[in-house]
This record gives C-alpha cells, sequence and structure tokens, in this order.
C-alpha cells in the first residue's frame, strides 16, 4: 500500500492522496474547469510543475493565468527552453549556456558554432519556434547523476554545460527538463506541462547583443537572443505599444536633442553633463536642500578616497571589491625599470557609497543620548565599477551622486525616524506626480550580524510602515524574500511613470552591522555606552538616475520649475527686437530662466524648434506687441495662443516656474 500525503488547499480543506500524485491530478479531481485552467502549483510556497509528483504533506495552491505573476514566470521560462531548441534545430553545433526569464520576457545565451547570431536571423527562429509550440511536446522534468550529466554534456560538445554541472554545489540535485523525447536542457525549473500550452502569438524575439560567458570578460564572448513573452497577444500589442512610447521617451535621445548631456568611451560610466542638463541638476540639488533642512538634518561632505583597511572595517572589502576601483597608495617612480606597483603597496578605494564615513563623522567626540536623532546628509558622490555591458545612459553608470543620508538613533527611536522618512518620500515622491508602492526586501542568504538582529530590524521597519499607514494593497505592500543588503534589510520605494513603467528609487534601511564593525557608541541615560542603529536612507536614489527617470516620464516636457529654459521670446519681424530685450530683462528680472529669439527665421520654424527643444513657453512679440506692450503666450504642445500683457504672462511664468515646495 503506497504512502498517503495530507495535501492542505488554500481554503484549509485538506486532501488525502497517494504519495506521488501530482498537482494536475488533484486540480482534475476538484473539477474540469480547474483542471483545464490549472498551469502550475505552489508547494509550500514553492513554484512546481504541475505535473511533478508530491512527495511529502505540504500546502498546494493552484496557479491559474489568473495568478499573473506566477504565470509570466513559467511561460518566460518555456518560451527561453523553446527558443534554445529552434536554434539549436536551425544552426547545429551551437552550444547552450544559460536562459532566464526576465522582467518582461526572456534571453539565451550561445556559443555559435560558426558566426555570431544577427537581428537577421530573429524571424527563422520564431518561426521554428512557433512550429515547436504546435507540436506540443510534453515538458519531463528528470533527475540526473553529477557524473553522467557532466559525460553526456562533454559526448555532445557542450562544453559550458559540463562546466557549469561539474561546479554545481555539491549535494544539490542535478535536474533536466526534456522536450519531446529528442531535446532537454540542465534547469531547475518549472515548466509548463507541454510546448503546446504557450501562445505562438504572445512572443517576439527583439533584439541580439554579445554577453561574455558568466558575465567576465576574460571569458568567451557569446551571442544573446532576447525576446519578450506573455500569456496571450493582447498583452504582448500592449507591450510592443509601450516599448515604441518608451523609444520615443529614451532619456539618452532626448538628451541629444535637448542638449542635456552626453557620454562617451573615453569616460565609460560617467556622465558629461552640459550646461541645460546641469541646470535640471541644480533645480533638484536645491530642492532637496530645502526639504532636508527642514526635516533636520546636517549637511557633510567626506573624502573620495579611503584606505582600504577602512573598508575591511566596514565589510565592503570582503563582500564589495569587485565593484569598486582600487587604486595603490604609492607614487610610482617612473625612472624605475621595476613594477609600477610593489607587492607590500598600501591599497586605497573610491567610496562606492557614503556610510562607512558618515560613520566616522559620528564616531568624532563622545556622543550623548540627548544628541539623537544625529541625522547626516551628503550629496555624496561614488564610483562603482560596473561592467561595460550593464552601463545603460543615466540609468545605469559608473560615477554617481547619491541624495545620501544615515540617521544614527537609539533602538527607541527607530520607528518614528522610518515614519517620518515614509512621510518626507511620500511628499517628494507627489511633488514630482508619481504614485508609489513599498516593499520590503528581506534577509539575503549572505548576511552579517545573527538572526535575531534581522528578526528584529525587519520587524521595526514592518511597524513603521504600518505606523504610516502605508502597509496596504493601496500602495503595493509586498516582502520580498532575500533582497535585503548584506547588513540589513530594507524598504523599497517604486515608482510607477507615465506609462507604467516602475523604477525603484528610494530606500530605507535599519542598520546595526556597520555601528558594530566600525566600534560607533553613545553615552546612554545611564551613563554606559551604546550602540547606535543607522539608517541608510535615499529619495531620489541617485541624482543621475533620477534625471534620466523624470526625462522619460514627461518624455521631455519637464515641468515649468524644472526646465533648464522655462521661456523663450520669438520676434516676428526684426522691429520686435527692441521689445524682446525689454520683455527678456522684466522676464530675468522676476527669476525666469530665458532666452532671446530674434533671429531673420519664420515664426513657424522657430516654434517647431523651441518646441522640439521641450521650452515649456513661447512668447512671440511683433510690431503690435511691442506697441501694446504685450505678447503672444503659447503653451508648449497647444496650438491656441494667447495675447496677454507682458505683467500678466510674467505673473503667469512666475507662478509655474516657482518650485512645488515654494508655493503658496
Amino acid at each position: 500500500m503506497s504512502e498517503m500525503l495530507t495535501i492542505t488547499l488554500p481554503d484549509g480543506s485538506t486532501r488525502e492522496v497517494a504519495c506521488g500524485t501530482t498537482p494536475a491530478e488533484i486540480a482534475a479531481a476538484i473539477g474540469p474547469g480547474l483542471a483545464k485552467a490549472a498551469i502550475g502549483a505552489r508547494v509550500d510556497g514553492e513554484l512546481y510543475d504541475i505535473t511533478r509528483p508530491l512527495t511529502r504533506d505540504a500546502q498546494l495552491s493552484l496557479v491559474t493565468a489568473r495568478d499573473e505573476a506566477d504565470a509570466l514566470e513559467l511561460v518566460r521560462h518555456d518560451y527561453a527552453h523553446v527558443l534554445a531548441e529552434a536554434v539549436q534545430a536551425l544552426f547545429p553545433g551551437t552550444q547552450i549556456t544559460f536562459g532566464p526569464s526576465t522582467d518582461d520576457g526572456f534571453y539565451y545565451d550561445f556559443a555559435p558554432k560558426d558566426r555570431p547570431f544577427t537581428e537577421d536571423d530573429l524571424p527563422a527562429i520564431e518561426a521554428k519556434m512557433r512550429s515547436i509550440i504546435a507540436a506540443d511536446k510534453p515538458l519531463r522534468r528528470e533527475a540526473w547523476a553529477r557524473a553522467d550529466l557532466i559525460a553526456r554534456w562533454t559526448a555532445s560538445g557542450e562544453t559550458f554545460k559540463a562546466q557549469w554541472a561539474g561546479e554545481l554545489p555539491e549535494g544539490e540535485e542535478l535536474t533536466v527538463y526534456w522536450s519531446g523525447d529528442d531535446w532537454f536542457d540542465m534547469c531547475r525549473g518549472p515548466h509548463l506541462a507541454s510546448t503546446g500550452k504557450l501562445d505562438p502569438q504572445a512572443f517576439k524575439l527583439t533584439r541580439v547583443s554579445g554577453a561574455y560567458w558568466r558575465g567576465d570578460q576574460a571569458n568567451a564572448m557569446l551571442s544573446r537572443i532576447y525576446g519578450t513573452g506573455w500569456l496571450n497577444k493582447k498583452q504582448l500589442d500592449a507591450h510592443l505599444t509601450r516599448l515604441e512610447e518608451a523609444a520615443k521617451r529614451d532619456h539618452r535621445k532626448l538628451g541629444a536633442e535637448m542638449d542635456l548631456f552626453h557620454l562617451q568611451a573615453e569616460a565609460h560610466g560617467s556622465v558629461f553633463w552640459h550646461p541645460k542638463g546641469y541646470r535640471i541638476w541644480r533645480e533638484l540639488e536645491a530642492y532637496m536642500r530645502r526639504a532636508i533642512d527642514a526635516a533636520g538634518y546636517r549637511e557633510v561632505k567626506t573624502p573620495q578616497v579611503m584606505d582600504a583597511r577602512q573598508w575591511e572595517a566596514s565589510g565592503h572589502w570582503g563582500k564589495y571589491r569587485e565593484n569598486m576601483f582600487v587604486i595603490p597608495d604609492e607614487v610610482p617612480n617612473v625612472e624605475d625599470e621595476g613594477p609600477l606597483v610593489s607587492d607590500d603597496a598600501q591599497w586605497m578605494a573610491l567610496k562606492p557609497m557614503n556610510c562607512p564615513a558618515h560613520l566616522l563623522i559620528f564616531r568624532q567626540g563622545i556622543k550623548s543620548y540627548r544628541e539623537l536623532p544625529l541625522r547626516l546628509y551628503e550629496n555624496g558622490c561614488c564610483h562603482r565599477n560596473e561592467p561595460h555591458g550593464a552601463l545603460h545612459g543615466l540609468m545605469r553608470v559608473r560615477q554617481f551622486t547619491q541624495d545620501d543620508a544615515h540617521i544614527f538613533c537609539r533602538e527607541d527611536q527607530i520607528v518614528d525616524e522610518v515614519r517620518n522618512f515614509c512621510a518626507l518620500a511620500d511628499r517628494i515622491y507627489k511633488d514630482f506626480g508619481f504614485t508609489y508602492s513599498i516593499k520590503l526586501a528581506l534577509r539575503p542568504e549572505k548576511r552579517f550580524g545573527s538572526e535575531a538582529m534581522w528578526d528584529q530590524a525587519e520587524d521595526e521597519l514592518r511597524n513603521a510602515v504600518a505606523a504610516a499607514g502605508l502597509a496596504t494593497p493601496e500602495y503595493g505592500w509586498e516582502e520580498l524574500p532575500g533582497e535585503g543588503a548584506f547588513y540589513a534589510p530594507k524598504l523599497e520605494w517604486h515608482l510607477t511613470d507615465a506609462i507604467g513603467r516602475t523604477w525603484q528609487v528610494g530606500t530605507i534601511q535599519s542598520d546595526r552591522v556597520l555601528p558594530e564593525r566600525l566600534d560607533a557608541s553613545y553615552i546612554g541615560e545611564d551613563g554606559e555606552r551604546h550602540r547606535p542603529v543607522m539608517l541608510h536612507r535615499a529619495i531620489f536614489g541617485s541624482y543621475e538616475r533620477f534625471i534620466g527617470i523624470l526625462i522619460e516620464h514627461f518624455a521631455g516636457r519637464l515641468p515649468t520649475w524644472l526646465a533648464p529654459v522655462q521661456a523663450v521670446v520669438a520676434t516676428i519681424v526684426s522691429d520686435a527686437d527692441a521689445y524682446a530685450h525689454e520683455a527678456v530683462a522684466a522676464l530675468t528680472a522676476a527669476g525666469i530662466r530665458v532666452e532671446t529669439d530674434t533671429r531673420n527665421e519664420k515664426i513657424n520654424y522657430k516654434v517647431r524648434e523651441h518646441s522640439l527643444q521641450k521650452v515649456p513657453f513661447l512668447l512671440v512679440v511683433g510690431k503690435r506687441e511691442a506697441e501694446e506692450g504685450t505678447v503672444a503666450i503659447r503653451r508648449l504642445g497647444d496650438q491656441q495662443q494667447k495675447v496677454v500683457p507682458l505683467a500678466e504672462a510674467i505673473a503667469l511664468l512666475k507662478a509655474e516656474a516657482t518650485a512645488p515646495d515654494l508655493r503658496p
């Protein structure tokens, strides 16, 4: 008699089933409708194949297309496998490597036999993928012994897979998934029951790029094929429409058109800010300074370079060194024929973050419990050694400036400080017109500190968000296992932009590790030394990335208070030139960033040119306006203009050019 298992369903009911029963069989026992709709399962919270046998008592919930996040993860993983199978069928001798799902689709890295793949190859690959889907090939999970799997990969010429199988941790179960009986890939899963469960019209291959094996530039260059995959064609079409809109809003394209910034190979990952772009930066910086001054922060400035021993003490040298720019603390002798850097040289590093330096400021002098909380703020320039292939305009750079602050507080102050930060972040994001969701990133696998410390830190953040009234579905509250920093859990703010994309921006982290490692203390009411808790927090995240997000969110049409040029006075005829200069002088005196356009060009040409520059207001003047002391005012995007007295135009522009926190 086979062993019986107790399976508990989401409604609390239980079913006794034989060991080896699959979630699909349980769905069928519940009803034919569910049997048809179920595409996967969660077993004790873990996503499972619908056809994988159950071997223990468990909590079971069945996954259908209505469970969109889980369903998309399943189908995108399947599309990646179907892509790999199609490529190997069309291009024999191609080796396969990795093929994960992504936020909007999937990709797969290949080692082609003859030549790198190009986008010209994509239509044929798509057609082959659709034929594999139409074949409705069963997807079957199978466990293999390590030695047997390595031998199989080696015999078939799959050197990358053989290497990876040999490096997986001892004791880890190695599994493969068969597509029918003639193709398989090494994979943890889960997958759908068969290729036919995919919609053949709900995916599209989008581009091809180079990628290094395992992300290391010292390794072989591979061909990466990207695709986007969805549950149905309607979702795919909506996504492609969003991509078209996103392309129009691309901050790199608009940044060039609006003369805001540029990037070039001589400074990989660092931004050359032009006057107009830096004006946006300065407005944001001034806005943030007003916000942090009002919230009781004290601004500081710390060194760019610190001794490696400091980074070792903080823990970054061991956990983060590969992402740091390291330099020798030694001046090479150019006349010496020996090595430029001796083996016993002392090492320095450009700071990848500001927190250790802020803690060193806290340690200067004896601190009393009465001085807490102490809020230290810095517009801190940091450097991180991001791979060249990961760099992306303003969104992913090597040099960046954070609106960074660290709050040193007592245990009894944590919840209030985090709640106050939530209120500050809420006001700032709303000033920029963003909605947002809040996530709690929990302890990662590799971390410092005890389990009790992590339990306490995570609970404090939960309690603070609840106290702020933000731990609700309205604010997209969600907990993210394993995504915290190595020293602390963190709250994350995910902004939603004008076309529905989300951007993780602000954070606050509750850290007891760094104060311990760097021996920070204050004198408590009892006269004894105590460790402060260190709250790491940022709202913009980095100025570079936040400006990139703003450009894309507003499609370059920044609010008047942020626009580099807020108005242009353009003449119709040269007789109005003198009046145009008078108008500009009056506008400038009122604090408006304004330029004059008295070129000998037709007014329609001027309107079109300044519209492309996304100037919020165009003030047109001719002979009549000069005689009457008026301007024809036209808003960006409007076809109509309105003639008003110059004083009225100045009042209107002054109101809109005032930052939201300074308005009455």
